[in-house]
């Protein structure tokens, strides 16, 4: 369960941006989106191997090779 503390003078609208930024950190949404539909595991692999080819593309740029 997410609490949010609000103090005295603090408006309504502060606690609400408050509360919103902590359930996206919590990544509810998130995990909502993903478990909506379902994927095969070898499309998921394929996901995730794109992604980590992206990264160290990145990283070898970042070095300069």
């Amino acid at each position: 369960m997410i609490y949010v503390n609000v103090k005295e003078n603090e408006s309504l609208d502060r606690a609400l941006k408050k509360f919103k930024k902590k359930f996206e950190k919590t990544g509810v949404v998130k995990e909502l989106r993903v478990r909506k539909e379902f994927t095969k595991p070898c499309v998921r692999k394929r996901e995730q191997n794109i992604r980590a080819a992206y990264k160290l593309k990145m990283q070898r740029e970042e070095m300069g090779m």
